[in-house]
């Protein structure tokens, strides 16, 4: 069973607290459109095109995720300082 503080961390939002995560969250969505305009362009029209859209929309989302989330007490917590 997932305990109570893992089910409020994952349906709470988590508003970028510093300018490190303000800029981590676009720099992820502007990589994000790049790759989505370079499949647009290059791969043919259908289910698998998309596919790899959405997936990469997910990807912009955990990605995304990860950065909101990030505690001191997490690895990922390194965007926040920076690095």
């Amino acid at each position: 069973m997932i305990d109570e503080r893992d089910l409020q961390r994952r349906f709470s939002y988590h508003p970028a607290t510093t300018i490190q995560k303000q800029q981590a969250h676009e720099q992820i969505r502007e990589d994000c459109r790049a790759l989505a305009h370079v499949l647009n362009d290059e791969l043919p029209d259908g289910r698998e095109k998309s596919l790899a859209i959405t997936n990469l929309e997910q990807v912009m989302f955990w990605a995304n995720a990860a950065i909101a989330r990030a505690t001191s007490r997490d690895p990922a917590a390194a965007v926040e300082a920076g690095g």
